[in-house]
């Protein structure tokens, strides 16, 4: 499974079209217009000379000449491995896997989806290939977090599981967990209502963000404050997990607070757009 595709050069996108091309695979990342594309591109350039000047990779140039950035669907018809990371949005996830179907002609081809949340099989079901169908999560920093979530549904074959695995752990060096087609899978359905509660916490007063942070950071050994964690994150895919979590299971842990429903609202979205509970230069 040497040629690769990644549609949505965002971050977590961009990523996993690096960790694709330093593995040696031909990536191609699809995005929705010019300026995107120019953007995927520009963002992948910046990580590989990070990655270069930390002696992680010889050669940022010859990574680069693996990737490259494409405005056109049609471009992915030959693809063996196809990675949806576009927004997380249901209605635009499903649209998408309706025209992969039609797009992608390889016959065993597995069609991907690195969502955190969404169930895989509401992506599958509109394929007329559901079978090969899997969730394939990655984790933000894509280059740096070892783990993969594998997510198939009760529709993925054996064979596209294996598969999967095989080029999660033998091509890109990462290590995979098995999870269960359940929204939020393993780690969001523990660290989302964690964040949550940090973020009520904060939105009642009882205490700061910096010492919400500090606390577990200090007091649990945690590497990050939950709410630094969620800036990073993103406080709309916080957001959007949270919703999700919350439409298939109904517990009250699961709610959004209003703090973070409105705080997307006002497009304070984290470190992406340089203020969410901290600000960013």
């Amino acid at each position: 499974m040497n040629n690769v595709a990644v549609i949505g050069g965002g971050l977590m996108g961009s990523g996993i079209a690096e960790v694709s091309a330093r593995a040696g695979h031909d990536v191609i990342v699809v995005e929705s217009s010019d300026a995107a594309a120019k953007a995927a591109l520009g963002r992948l350039e910046k990580s590989l000379e990070r990655a270069e000047a930390k002696g992680k990779i010889e050669s940022a140039g010859s990574v680069l000449q693996l990737i490259r950035v494409e405005t056109d669907l049609d471009a992915v018809a030959d693809r063996e491995v196809v990675v949806e990371a576009i927004v997380e949005d249901e209605a635009a996830k499903v649209a998408l896997f309706k025209r992969l179907d039609d797009v992608v002609k390889a016959p065993d081809a597995i069609l991907a989806s690195n969502t955190s949340s969404i169930p895989i099989m509401k992506l599958g079901v509109v394929t007329s290939r559901p079978t090969q169908v899997i969730g394939i999560h990655f984790f933000n920093p894509v280059p740096v977090l070892q783990l993969v979530e594998l997510v198939p549904s009760l529709l993925t074959s054996e064979e596209t599981t294996a598969r999967s695995r095989q080029w999660v752990e033998g091509s890109l060096g990462k290590q995979a967990i098995d999870c269960q087609d359940r929204a939020g899978f393993v780690v969001n359905a523990l660290l989302i209502p964690f964040i949550l509660s940090a973020i009520r916490m904060f939105e009642s007063g009882f205490a700061s963000a910096e010492d919400i942070d500090r606390g577990l950071v200090l007091g649990a050994a945690h590497p990050q404050g939950p709410l630094a964690l969620a800036d990073l994150i993103g406080l709309d895919t916080t957001k959007a997990v949270a919703e999700s979590l919350y439409e298939e299971f109904k517990e009250p842990l699961y709610a959004a607070p209003p703090l973070l429903q409105r705080m997307v609202d006002a497009g304070l979205l984290g470190r992406k757009t340089g203020r969410g509970f901290y600000t960013y230069g």
